[in-house]
């Protein structure tokens, strides 16, 4: 019987593998069970058929965008436009047929412009931003608000420490969150400038992020490394700063000892303003 128990065990899929642990031929303890079951890969939420998605990169500030969409009714959302790249969203949200019906950002950016003011000229979109970033906004949101298009939502997350205006975007149907500079993969956004509190976004991410299912998948607003995507279970077992202690992740961060954003003089007064170059010029 042993025998034949080890070789099910070999066989059998890793998502069932965990169902037979309880089995009385596994004498593992509760503790082996538990680190079993950490260090196993979530099985991953598809995209529903109604749900559009893309991934944008502008290269010189490695920003990431997400054009966000309801395949039936058209309506969709861009978060963290970047101005140097409106022309080549706008050209693709018409290609598609879409109606952009909010531009989103996850915080006041410092090391770009937004496209967000540029878009509402061009398209009639709502700009969105955290009631707490101190920037100008048709929408201002906060813990907990929704942000809808067709079927599809969006829900607020309070993510601050990165800046005081810091929020995380959940869709929880589809099993993702767009989490700005919170948390970055394998990283997180710095805390030295912009009402920035390492303890603050330590208290963010763990409370606000990776309470999130393990298999949700997490995209940042940068990446440096070629990198697209993580996931809340990743982040929880290989982050080098969010896997260390509150007192580790406060010396890491109070010693980075990084330069400035080079547009820092432009970017924070055009985000106060939406973007809008008339109004920071």
């Amino acid at each position: 019987m042993l025998n034949t128990v080890c070789f099910f065990r070999k066989l059998t899929p890793l998502r069932l593998v965990l169902e037979n642990l309880n089995h009385p031929h596994y004498k593992l303890s509760s503790f082996q069970k538990q680190n079993y079951s950490s260090k196993m890969l979530p099985e991953q939420i598809p995209l529903s058929k109604d749900f559009f998605f893309r991934q944008l990169f502008d290269l010189e500030s490695s920003t990431y965008t997400y054009l966000l969409a309801d395949v039936n009714c058209k309506e969709a959302v861009l978060i963290d436009p970047v101005l140097e790249q409106v022309e080549r969203d706008w050209k693709l949200i018409k290609e598609l047929g879409l109606n952009l019906k909010f531009a989103i950002n996850t915080h006041m950016h410092a090391d770009h412009v937004t496209g967000t003011g540029k878009l509402r000229k061009l398209t009639c979109c709502k700009s969105v931003i955290s009631k707490l970033s101190g920037a100008q906004a048709d929408i201002h949101v906060d813990e907990n608000d929704v942000i809808e298009f067709g079927c599809h939502q969006l829900k607020i997350r309070s993510t601050p420490g990165h800046t005081s205006g810091c929020i995380t975007y959940v869709s929880e149907d589809q099993g993702m969150a767009f989490t700005g500079d919170a948390l970055l993969i394998r990283g997180c956004g710095r805390t030295d400038f912009q009402e920035g509190n390492p303890t603050t976004l330590y208290n963010s991410v763990h409370s606000q992020i990776f309470s999130l299912p393990e298999n949700f998948k997490l995209y940042p607003a940068h990446d440096y490394k070629g990198q697209t995507v993580t996931t809340v279970w990743e982040e929880k077992q290989f982050n080098p700063r969010l896997t260390k202690n509150l007192e580790e992740f406060v010396n890491i961060m109070n010693n980075l000892n990084l330069p400035y954003p080079k547009k820092i003089d432009i970017a924070i007064p055009a985000n106060r303003v939406c973007g809008i170059q008339d109004n920071y010029n």
